[in-house]
């Protein structure tokens, strides 16, 4: 009897909860007492149709069209609920649990995997506005040093506080959830990715065109010029408004070329003016509202007219001459090509104008040298023009290979130590790894190739309104630019392979030879799976150096969290730059470029290799010479030659210089280095690169 009366008391209780959970349903959908808290604290009014919607989304997903069965799991949710609260009020994300457990446990394991997944992304989009005001905090302090080329003005505050919001708007609801993922967590790095849906990467500037035919920057229509000195403005104008709708840099590939009908008649003291003049607006004349200069290339050296022999000359003796008191000119980079019959042999005609480049580019930094004889570039001519960051635009799938016109429409770089350290040293799975990321990153490519695609000429009105796009102007301004920019190209990246050797070998490639051996194999894997993707995809990919500045010490500060400090590869604070030897390893400057020379052919989408010196050259120029010799001889495409240019502002004292001024005792220095293909400040360099500044050997 006692047995009957327990039983019939728990069947009461069972009875007494159900009803009360009926009860509570009812009420709930009526709105009656029941609340929820919010995320953020606050209690607001629970409502029962929000859960069914959300099944109901989760379902439709899958398939799934049944609205009344999500009421009813709704229902088993609420159910489930007071069961384990009573009447307290649930937290959202208790809310939550419970729907991901009724689902599974109903047999809605494709719509709660559905319904998690979308948990997640909410979740993550939380986070990201989080991470944003805390960015937006620092920024409002000081501007950050991702591109030593942005001041700390109020303006450049602005840009990066804007900047820092797309790109977690970006990363959140437009790129798809694999590819967004492999950035945020460092496996790539997807570059101004502030810009991914807005416009492209940079531009060769067809110059000649522009300056015959005249243009409109968005206020009238400015006339072909007449003499040297508005050539020149025209000239830096046009370099000023095409930054302005793009987000890397802006290049002329013949400036000797394209400025010579322009100096017909003109005294050699009157060109001189005008490059002066030209140089020092490159140097204030700032885009994007105030925040940096334009980030300008200048080609030139191989035009043999009289006019074109005299736009070089001026040009590199006003860069000789520095600015108003004897600065070293920060741009524009100037890039001498050299080639043979042309500048490269004392029999050749513009002998003289390779040795003054040597003797300017022995001051002042500038200019680097471009080796239009490399096995690569000798079947264009003279035609192949870089960019200071080392950028190579020439092969086209889609019309002629050159280069004014055309430029990189954006690129993604591989973390190579990272896939080294997942893979725990096994070639094999390092490979597999490789594969795999090549990829994904060539798909992430192909994504915002699409996006690219449907934006409008007026969305870029200086760039394509006034046709320095290959092909843009037969478009107007209504028109997508999809035709158009199949002419660029899309480059994968890579950096760290010093690092990735290490960890796979014990040794990098500047210490061991069957390191060099496995580096050549690794990127020259990478390049045929370039070319695989310019075949599937039929656009132009490419393989790129990648020049990282931010990025070096972004990928191995993830790493050294994600797998501690491991010698020789996440125990400083940047990775190597590309293909490059450490530069901390003890080396000569012929060995050097002998190591990394043949890197250069399989890194189409662009390069450079430095070496550097303890003192400016300025008083040797024949072993000046016989070093970039040594690089064309060892295939490169690209190269410059570094040294501490330090600079007096007080007595204007030009040297190196230690802690204080030999001349007049100032500690207030300044010092001018090259930074991943362009000159900068020292004190606008990040702490990554400032760190790789204190390793940098001298090489011998």
């Amino acid at each position: 009897m006692a047995k009957n009366l327990k039983e019939l008391e728990a069947i009461k209780e069972s009875n007494d909860k159900e009803n009360n959970v009926v009860n509570f349903i009812n009420r709930s959908r009526e709105k009656a007492f029941r609340s929820i808290r919010k995320r953020d604290g606050r209690i607001v009014e629970f409502d029962i149709e929000k859960i069914a919607g959300a099944i109901f989304k989760a379902a439709k997903a899958v398939g799934g069209e049944d609205r009344q069965l999500a009421e009813e799991l709704s229902e088993v949710v609420v159910k489930y609920l007071y069961k384990q609260l009573g009447l307290n009020i649930p937290s959202v994300e208790e809310v939550q649990d419970a729907v991901e457990k009724v689902l599974i446990e109903t047999g809605h394991a494709k719509t709660a995997k559905v319904y998690i997944l979308y948990r997640d992304r909410r979740t993550r989009m939380r986070d990201s506005k989080s991470e944003l005001m805390d960015v937006v905090e620092e920024i409002l302090v000081e501007t950050n040093r991702e591109n030593a080329n942005i001041s700390n003005s109020p303006s450049a505050k602005m840009l990066q506080i804007a900047s820092a919001a797309s790109k977690r708007y970006y990363l959140s609801r437009m790129i798809p959830e694999e590819m967004a993922q492999a950035h945020s967590e460092g496996d790539y790095h997807i570059h101004d990715l502030d810009f991914y849906g807005k416009t492209l990467t940079c531009v060769q500037i067809p110059l000649k065109q522009l300056l015959e035919n005249g243009f409109n920057n968005g206020h009238g229509f400015i006339r072909s010029p007449k003499r040297p000195a508005s050539a020149t403005a025209l000239a830096a104008i046009i370099l000023q408004s095409s930054q302005n709708d793009m987000h890397g840099g802006q290049s002329f590939a013949a400036f000797d070329r394209d400025m010579a009908p322009f100096m017909i008649g003109a005294s050699e003291d009157e060109v001189f003016q005008a490059m002066e003049a030209l140089i020092y607006n490159l140097n204030s004349m700032h885009s994007r509202a105030g925040a940096q200069v334009p980030f300008s290339s200048i080609n030139l050296g191989c035009d043999t007219s009289p006019e074109g022999r005299l736009v070089t000359k001026s040009l590199l003796l006003a860069y000789e001459k520095g600015l108003g008191r004897g600065e070293t000119p920060i741009f524009p980079n100037i890039i001498f090509r050299l080639k043979k019959g042309i500048n490269f042999n004392q029999e050749d005609p513009n002998y003289d104008l390779f040795k003054l480049a040597m003797r300017v580019s022995a001051q002042r930094l500038n200019p680097t040298f471009a080796f239009m004889d490399s096995t690569f570039n000798q079947e264009y001519g003279s035609e192949v023009s870089y960019m200071g960051c080392r950028t190579r635009v020439i092969a086209n799938r889609h019309g002629a290979a050159i280069s004014d016109g055309r430029g990189n429409l954006s690129f993604t770089t591989i973390n190579l130590p990272r896939l080294a350290l997942k893979s725990g040293g096994d070639l094999e799975i390092f490979y597999q790894e490789l594969e795999s990321l090549m990829d994904l990153t060539a798909r992430q490519l192909y994504h915002r190739f699409r996006i690219q695609s449907k934006l409008r000429v007026k969305d870029m009105p200086f760039l394509m309104g006034q046709g320095l796009y290959l092909d843009s102007e037969k478009l107007s301004s209504q028109d997508v630019i999809a035709s158009v920019i199949k002419h660029g190209t899309l480059s994968i990246g890579f950096i760290g392979l010093a690092e990735a050797l290490t960890c796979l070998t014990g040794y990098h490639h500047g210490q061991d030879p069957g390191a060099q051996r496995l580096g050549l194999e690794i990127i020259g894997f990478m390049r045929n799976m370039a070319d695989g993707f310019a075949e599937e995809y039929d656009l132009n990919y490419t393989l790129l150096a990648t020049p990282a500045e931010g990025l070096s010490g972004r990928f191995i500060n993830l790493d050294r969290r994600r797998f501690g400090v491991k010698s020789g590869i996440t125990d400083k604070e940047y990775y190597t730059n590309s293909f490059h030897v450490p530069v901390n390893h003890e080396i000569s400057s012929f060995e050097k470029v002998t190591l990394e020379g043949p890197y250069h052919k399989l890194t189409n989408a662009g390069h450079i290799s430095y070496v550097e010196l303890k003192a400016p050259p300025s008083n040797n120029l024949e072993a000046y010479e016989a070093l970039v010799k040594h690089m064309a001889l060892s295939n490169m495409g690209y190269a410059g030659i570094n040294f501490p240019v330090d600079e007096c502002p007080s007595c204007f004292f030009r040297g190196v210089i230690e802690k204080e001024c030999p001349s007049c005792g100032s500690t207030n220095i300044r010092r001018i280095r090259r930074i991943t293909g362009y000159l900068s400040t020292v004190d606008r360099f990040n702490d990554a690169k400032q760190a790789e500044l204190r390793d940098r050997s001298i090489h011998g």
